[in-house]
């Protein structure tokens, strides 16, 4: 299969796509980023902006797109800026997979996604969603992960003690609220992505741990 992904550079991403490389069902990788990627015989990385993405670019033709792409308040600096990463990226970047008759998409998304919330992140999360199911893809999966373990390139002191607290409190909570390994999450996105069911589908924080 050819596989597009965005996103990645980021700490999900970065899993995504050492395991596609290592996979055999998957003939080629298309990664679209604002830097270059080591190079791969199996990996084409096109060097993009994302606030003017090519529209009539062929790699938009794929088997499935995963999008890993994400951000947080903090590194955005404002809601507007988050919107634009979380929500308006993710959402071109299906409008012109699905133009080019890409028929699968799958979502990094969060646990508590709700078009409706108070929250701001779960509510751009939510609304992202909601924008998805309206694109016509044969297969849509969104991938719902509670608190992500895992190395970052950036210092995210908050998230930091959070994963601290969860690692040693982990086995008294529920598990939809323990910690969800970078690498299950990227295993659950790759995944979704080959098998490609027909239909809208969730995968829950509770099944990456």
């Amino acid at each position: 299969m050819k596989l597009l992904l965005v996103g990645a550079t980021g700490l999900v991403g970065r899993h995504v796509l050492t395991l596609a490389l290592a996979d055999p069902r998957v003939e080629e990788v298309v990664a679209p980023t604002r830097r270059e990627l080591t190079t791969h015989p199996k990996l084409f990385s096109p060097q993009v902006d994302f606030d003017r993405l090519p529209q009539h670019a062929d790699w938009w033709q794929a088997d499935a797109v995963i999008c890993a792409l994400g951000t947080t308040m903090r590194t955005a600096g404002s809601k507007e800026a988050f919107r634009r990463v979380d929500c308006d990226y993710p959402l071109t970047v299906a409008r012109l997979a699905r133009a080019h008759g890409t028929p699968t998409y799958v979502l990094n998304s969060a646990i508590g996604a709700d078009a409706s919330s108070r929250l701001f992140y779960n509510r751009v999360k939510g609304e992202l969603e909601q924008a998805l199911t309206g694109q016509g893809f044969d297969s849509l999966t969104f991938v719902r992960p509670g608190v992500i373990s895992g190395h970052r390139d950036e210092f995210r002191l908050g998230e930091r003690m959070l994963v601290m607290g969860l690692t040693l409190t982990g086995p008294l909570l529920p598990k939809r609220w323990r910690l969800n390994p970078a690498a299950q999450i990227a295993g659950a996105l790759l995944e979704a992505a080959i098998r490609a069911k027909a239909g809208v589908h969730v995968v829950s924080s509770d099944q990456m741990i």
